[in-house]
């Protein structure tokens, strides 16, 4: 026992020598230059984001799901949900991503109904980060189906919303999910989500693609995907989207 102690004593008195005497050029990385990236403004994207939709009011980026036709409305600068008029994703595909996104419910005057400003953001159109009117309305809803809540997994740390008819934002990173060439999940996906500037889900292991009834499963997918939006029977309006590819 002593001896095992005087060498682990010995160890520790050679590797205090060593970082000693070690240069401190060792340690400097000269070899991975950050890319340079202009921040842009509150209301513009960095350099390096893909626009999806902004003041520009271009919906050429986007289709509808279940056809090329695209059934939404462009109101002045932003993005409104028309009812019947079906989801809509992206015409390029993503993997892992930087979102930011910018939302706000209908007028409750205008939306009476009980699941009113539901709407949702589905990463590579699978996994969802819901949208839902959630600002001192108390509903039946479970709260893993509020608004910032991953949908049916997780419920967000706090209820970060702003009242009805007010815009707010969303700023995410997700990781895609990793799978083997036998097609075997080796890394779930996992999402962070920043609502109003509030951390609401922290790095979270998401489950498996949404799933309504029943567990998530993962499984093997492409590794990119389109990004997509929900229609879920409320005029939820968008404004300002862009990703950035991780």
């Amino acid at each position: 026992m002593r001896n095992s102690l005087l060498i682990g004593l010995l160890a520790l008195g050679t590797g205090v020598l060593a970082q000693e005497k070690m240069k401190p050029s060792a340690t400097e990385d000269w070899q991975n230059k950050p890319a340079i990236v202009s921040p842009g403004t509150k209301s513009g994207a960095p350099s390096d984001a893909v626009i999806l939709f902004n003041s520009k009011a271009d919906v050429a980026k986007w289709r509808g799901v279940d056809t090329t036709a695209f059934g939404w409305e462009v109101r002045g600068k932003t993005l409104r949900i028309r009812k019947n008029g079906k989801d809509i994703e992206t015409l390029q595909s993503f993997g892992s991503v930087q979102l930011h996104i910018e939302w706000r419910t209908p007028d409750p005057k205008e939306d009476t109904s009980t699941s009113r400003g539901n709407s949702g953001v589905f990463f590579m159109g699978l996994y969802e980060l819901q949208i839902y009117e959630s600002y001192a309305y108390e509903t039946k809803l479970y709260y893993n189906g509020i608004a910032g809540s991953v949908y049916k997994q997780y419920a967000p740390l706090v209820n970060a919303c702003l009242p009805p008819h007010t815009w707010q934002t969303f700023d995410v990173i997700f990781e895609a999910p990793v799978f083997s060439e036998t097609q075997e999940l080796t890394q779930p996906a996992y999402m962070t989500v920043f609502h109003n500037g509030v951390l609401v889900q922290n790095h979270v292991a998401l489950k498996g693609p949404m799933t309504y009834a029943g567990i998530p499963q993962y499984k093997a997918h492409a590794a990119k995907l389109p990004l997509r939006l929900q229609e879920h029977d409320s005029r939820v309006e968008f404004r300002n989207i862009w990703v950035r590819e991780l």
